[in-house]
């Protein structure tokens, strides 16, 4: 133990963000809850005075997050939403009523919980990390304001995530496939166990269709707590979807109704996916009750997801997606597939060095005309000449270019697409896909919303 200073309030934005960033990264995991609960026992135990939906899974979290929210407002609920990482604002991460936390309530929801920081730091082996520091703050958000019921997705895993000192009456299990192997395992198996650990006693589960040896773990693991466990595929799925202007029309069996022809503006059957175990999630809330159909249809279409297919530019299209592992690639790949007919696509490829990116540069090879190398300002990046010397190893020399700046990296994939054109072979009008990782899809979102500004997409 150390003494650690009585931190003093901060007064703007930058300030807490300093705060914040100079505690322990958020890469970094020491599997223990003692620090959280140490500081949520300080505040009062904030998450014991609102219901929870706590989602995990290894993709799809934050987009089925909003659309749970986003129901869940529709049935006059005040929501607290709670996700990670951010794209450009660090205070996207707390969300009250659908909106992020204003700046100035940023700074309010940190002044009012670090007064406790140092108390916990001077008490346990390893201070609070960026990570726990901002869980307490969007635990006590919603209980100040108050909420009726928080969204909360895991950082990392389940059992040991700062977020699972709540105990949810729902838990939401995406598709669990391989990502942070160092901290979860090298198999899904493994990493199911401990993404299982979101699953309490009394609670519902709603999980995505899994691996049969992912499927044993979360069924033995509900049997284990006493849960009851809806599965994508058996109690519930998606019955039909047709790509659509915008999005794409599903048709929803739900655990007590079916939802025909919904029109959700977001594409690929990924999406449609999240959207019925969004429904799923909302139903087991909501116990007996049966949906208005003319609720749900309005709910999904209201519903967004920055930086996921997200088309933020025209002439020529410019589509960012966070997809930072193999599986969350395949799924946007076949979408592009699905929904789009961009000919020739130029990738702008931006990853972090502890990712598997020889995966990801996988499953995007076959649908990449020609692809930039590129990199973010994360201390956590790969330098895009590393990325390129694995590139070529997948996508052959002449199909690869390295660019560090990652706007010089835009700027040249935009005149390639623009062109209709690669490197001398003619494909017709083209497109620009901005991908690898939410940190390179959260500048380059940032930096394309800035230039567009007074302009028509």
């Amino acid at each position: 133990m150390s003494e650690t200073p009585v931190p003093r309030l901060s007064e703007s934005y930058a300030e807490v963000e300093d705060a914040l960033l100079s505690r322990w990264p958020e890469s970094k995991l020491e599997p223990s809850l003692d620090r959280i609960e140490a500081f949520t026992e300080l505040l009062g135990d904030p998450q014991r005075s609102f219901r929870v939906i706590h989602l995990t899974g290894t993709n799809g979290k934050t987009s089925t997050s909003r659309m749970i929210d986003t129901l869940l407002r529709a049935l006059d609920l005040r929501t607290g939403r709670f996700t990670s990482p951010h794209l450009e604002k660090m205070s996207e991460r707390i969300s009250i009523d659908g909106e992020p936390l204003s700046d100035e309530a940023f700074v309010r929801a940190f002044n009012d919980v670090a007064p406790f920081t140092h108390l916990v730091d001077a008490d346990q082996t390893h201070p609070l990390s960026f990570f726990e520091a901002v869980v307490g703050m969007a635990y006590a958000a919603f209980a100040d304001a108050p909420v009726d019921v928080a969204v909360v997705e895991v950082g990392m895993g389940g059992s040991w995530d700062a977020t699972n000192v709540a105990d949810a009456d729902v838990a939401v299990v995406l598709p669990i496939s391989v990502d942070h192997a160092k901290y979860l395992g090298e198999t899904p198996a493994v990493i199911a166990v401990e993404k299982a650990g979101i699953i309490k006693p009394g609670s519902v589960v709603v999980s995505a269709q899994q691996t049969p040896e992912v499927a044993e773990v979360l069924v033995r693991r509900a049997l284990e707590v006493g849960a009851t466990i809806a599965r994508e595929g058996a109690e519930f799925g998606v019955t039909s979807r047709v790509p659509a202007v915008g999005g794409q029309v599903v048709s929803l069996q739900g655990l007590r109704a079916t939802y025909d022809e919904v029109f959700l503006p977001l594409h690929g059957a990924h999406q449609a996916q999240n959207a019925a175990i969004a429904l799923a999630a909302v139903e087991a809330f909501a116990g007996d009750a049966v949906l208005d159909d003319d609720i749900v249809r309005a709910a999904f279409g209201e519903v967004t997801s920055p930086g996921r297919l997200e088309v933020i530019r025209r002439s020529p299209t410019i589509v960012l997606d966070a997809a930072h592992n193999p599986h969350g690639a395949e799924a946007t790949a076949a979408a592009l597939e699905d929904s789009f007919s961009f000919d020739p696509l130029i990738g702008v490829i931006g990853v972090m060095a502890d990712k598997d990116y020889e995966g990801l540069l996988g499953a995007f090879e076959p649908h990449i005309s020609h692809l930039i190398c590129t990199q973010n300002s994360n201390v956590r990046t790969m330098p895009a000449a590393e990325l390129g010397r694995v590139a070529r190893e997948v996508f052959g020399e002449d199909r690869v270019t390295v660019v560090p700046s990652l706007s010089d990296a835009i700027d040249q994939a935009a005149a390639l697409a623009e062109a209709g054109e690669a490197f001398g072979d003619a494909f017709g009008a083209g497109a620009v896909l901005v991908t690898g990782s939410v940190v390179t899809v959260g500048e380059a979102r940032a930096m394309l919303r800035r230039t567009t500004r007074g302009r028509e997409l």
